[in-house]
């Protein structure tokens, strides 16, 4: 087993334990399920690094790394969406769960049709994990209504402002091949 693949197992695994330590009613289980979430982070970037640094790319591993990053981010997105009972949170995170389902089922039919590449991950596509990334950190470890939570609010819209972003640049590089059957 390679260590990028590794690194991104764990990142499935750390799945439940950040939900179970999410829904722990302890005053420092924010905290604790925010760390867990910012390592799968940091893995997601780091499995990825590994992978070219130590020339260790492989079919799962292209397979796997998205999917742990949509199931951890869509379960992390979830549990906020929960915890703060707001359109506020709601909305954003609907565009972002719903751009990850649109963008895959667009890669795998590009992939059908060999041109893959035509919908590559992009600059945009990796600010806007970012920005989600940091925004989904403080929203878990910031108390409700705290100025801190509403950071985390504007930069969650940020990163829905970037997905829809990254969403039609990925959709105009594919239309040429959409609007053969229009």
């Amino acid at each position: 087993m390679k260590i990028p693949n590794l690194l991104t197992l764990l990142r499935i695994v750390l799945i439940p334990v950040f939900i179970l330590v999410f829904y722990l009613p302890y005053a420092w289980a924010p905290w604790m399920a925010s760390a867990i979430f910012g390592l799968a982070a940091i893995t997601d970037w780091f499995d990825g690094y590994l992978a070219r640094r130590l020339d260790q790319s492989s079919p799962f591993g292209a397979f796997l790394d998205p999917v742990a990053d949509k199931l951890m981010v869509a379960a992390a997105l979830i549990l906020l969406v929960e915890a703060f009972e707001s359109p506020l949170v709601t909305v954003p995170a609907t565009i972002i769960v719903g751009r990850e389902i649109v963008i895959s089922a667009l890669r795998e039919w590009m992939a059908e049709l060999g041109q893959r590449a035509s919908v590559a991950v992009s600059m945009i596509g990796k600010l806007k994990t970012t920005l989600q990334m940091v925004s989904i950190l403080v929203l878990i470890a910031a108390p409700l209504d705290s100025i801190l939570s509403w950071v985390g609010i504007v930069a969650l819209y940020g990163a829905a402002v970037l997905t829809l972003w990254s969403m039609v640049v990925y959709l105009r590089a594919a239309w040429p091949h959409l609007s053969d059957d229009i």
